[in-house]
């Protein structure tokens, strides 16, 4: 199950009946809402920033750059603001940022994939590895942790004035790799580069979905029952999402209730 780390509400722990957990998805409500809105539109001008820098201005020509611009959409983000950045961009200006991904282990052996955008590795390494240990879990070295992943694309719709059987038609209709129903909602897997073909499908059928975005679902999950580690684990995934260059968790983790 995923949503957005850009989403400004949090929601409740619960239980996906896919299996996966993005940390975003069962992030507990948290802090005053000018607050956390203040942290959402930060992770989405640096997503904005990135891929104009890796790709342009563009956001035909620069799939991540469409991907941020609807996350902006998504938040109610001031268009005023979008602009600002764009503008700062188009004139070669712009800080030095990077992408970069590190893979670890928390509580309990829950794998985690971690995606931050900073404008310094070194910093931002140190504060992940921390993290990590500090949570009982440690870093890990690349691609020791994503094998256990597939990435793909991940719209969902919600199941509102219509059927999932409906949807489902259509997401065979349209090419979809797989769908399933999680909390109200029908969840259409795509491969990566079909993500925004499949969208757009959606939408000339007049149904327009509640995001789109890339992600990287689990293989196998690693179930977490007990109330304590349970906990544990919030903590660790609370204690991740408030660093402020991360931009998106992924974990293996499945919680119980």
């Amino acid at each position: 199950m995923k949503r957005s780390s850009f989403q400004v509400s949090g929601f409740k722990l619960q239980d996906s009946m896919s299996g996966h957990s993005k940390w975003s998805t069962i992030k507990r409500k948290k802090g005053a809402a000018d607050v956390q809105k203040g942290k959402v539109f930060g992770k989405i001008s640096r997503m904005i920033s990135i891929a104009i820098k890796e790709k342009g201005l563009l956001p035909e020509l620069n799939p991540g750059l469409r991907l941020a611009l609807e996350k902006a959409k998504e938040a109610n983000m001031p268009s005023e603001n979008v602009q600002r950045i764009m503008k700062k961009w188009s004139g070669g200006g712009g800080e030095k940022i990077e992408t970069v991904q590190f893979e670890g282990y928390g509580p309990g052996g829950v794998a985690v994939i971690i995606d931050a955008i900073t404008d310094s590795r070194n910093r931002t390494s140190q504060e992940i590895r921390h993290l990590l240990s500090d949570h009982g879990g440690n870093l890990a070295s690349p691609g020791s942790v994503t094998w256990m992943f597939e990435r793909c694309g991940r719209i969902v719709v919600p199941l509102t004035g219509t059927s999932f059987e409906a949807i489902e038609a259509l997401a065979i209709e349209g090419g979809a790799h797989d769908v399933q129903q999680e909390d109200g909602a029908a969840v259409i897997i795509t491969k990566p580069d079909e993500l925004f073909h499949i969208k757009t499908f959606f939408e000339g059928k007049g149904i327009v979905p509640e995001r789109a975005e890339l992600d990287y679902t689990p293989k196998n999950t690693v179930t977490v029952a007990n109330p304590h580690a349970q906990k544990q684990v919030e903590a660790f995934l609370d204690a991740l999402d408030d660093n402020d260059d991360v931009q998106d968790i992924y974990s293996n983790v499945s919680f119980v209730s």
